[in-house]
């Protein structure tokens, strides 16, 4: 199988669905708001400008292949340790375990993707680095709020390292029949569950009334979720060319990722509002962090790999 062809419409398209949504963002910027600061629509301008944003970046990476997603994957998930530490509680004394988070576990885990050496990749992190922080943690002889700090260094690896890492690791799958397609299925998940996110959005702007979760999320309501939920299942369904799925397999699993996306949504924001913040820093020109953008694919995306690893896989 080719990624070209298929790859050139999915770009050719994306790029003409984007176009279409930042003349409309103009229009509705200029002539509804008069350029004045107004939620819904501001909100709207910023997700069109992730989107392009991200549809640049992927392609670019897309270019240079398994290389390409690897290497990018791994500068998104240094970018979310970031901001991830930078809210939890740390002391000095945990600066070994923190540079071995960095500087040893996160690459370790990318080279070993792009190596495709499933059974060190899938352990390092939930076995060996689980093992080995709380070690550091206890040589430094700080005892503070030990189990706290060494936990939140864990979560940190969980969160945006090793669940991140499976959007690589997409490429490394042996599918009979799709060989050279892993660039096609880390692009249908991407839209699907990035599209469930504004479809989630949208639908609550228009039909909100339920609150699905207030202490969370103030924004999320049970009509956003259901009808961006089901809206992006579509979508997931329309895109199942780009996959080894049958169309209403590809709904299905359109499904399950999307629920976890949502799931990984309200898990994230329920460590902000522990944390005591609205947002996960800031990502490029001033926007909401990656964690803030990102936060439902970190979730679905090992979900999505073990799927298709065991259920596609050769």
């Amino acid at each position: 199988m080719s990624d070209v062809d298929p790859l050139f419409r999915l770009f050719a398209g994306t790029f003409a669905v984007l176009v279409i949504a930042s003349v409309a963002a103009w229009l509705l910027k200029h002539y509804i708001a008069h350029d004045l600061p107004q939620k819904t629509i501001d909100t709207f301008i910023e997700r069109v400008r992730w989107w392009w944003a991200m549809t640049i970046v992927l392609g670019i990476a897309f270019a240079f292949g398994k290389v390409g997603v690897v290497v990018l994957a791994g500068i998104v998930s240094f970018l979310m340790l970031r901001e991830f530490v930078s809210l939890a509680y740390t002391r000095r004394a945990d600066h070994w375990a923190l540079a071995a988070v960095f500087f040893v576990f996160l690459p370790l885990q990318y080279v070993l993707v792009g190596l495709e050496v499933y059974g060190l990749y899938s352990l390092l992190i939930p076995v060996y680095a689980f093992l080995t922080l709380p070690i550091f943690a206890a040589f430094s002889a700080d005892t503070t709020r030990f189990f706290e700090r060494t936990a939140k260094l864990q979560a940190s690896l969980m969160i945006c390292v090793y669940c991140v890492s499976y959007v690589p690791a997409l490429v490394t799958l042996d599918i009979p029949g799709f060989d050279g397609g892993g660039l096609l299925l880390i692009a249908w998940l991407v839209l699907t569950v990035q599209s469930s996110d504004v479809l989630q959005y949208l639908w609550g702007e228009l039909k909100g009334r339920t609150q699905l979760a207030p202490s969370l999320s103030s924004e999320r309501t049970i009509e956003g979720v259901v009808g961006g939920i089901g809206s992006a299942v579509v979508v997931g369904a329309l895109l199942f060319w780009l996959t080894p799925f049958t169309l209403l397999q590809a709904a299905l699993i359109a499904l399950v990722v999307c629920l976890m996306g949502l799931f990984g949504g309200l898990v994230m924001s329920a460590i902000k509002r522990d944390r005591g913040v609205k947002e996960w820093g800031t990502g490029f020109e001033g926007q909401r962090g990656f964690l803030e953008h990102l936060d439902s694919v970190m979730f679905a995306a090992p979900v999505y790999f073990h799927i298709l690893r065991y259920w596609w896989g050769a």
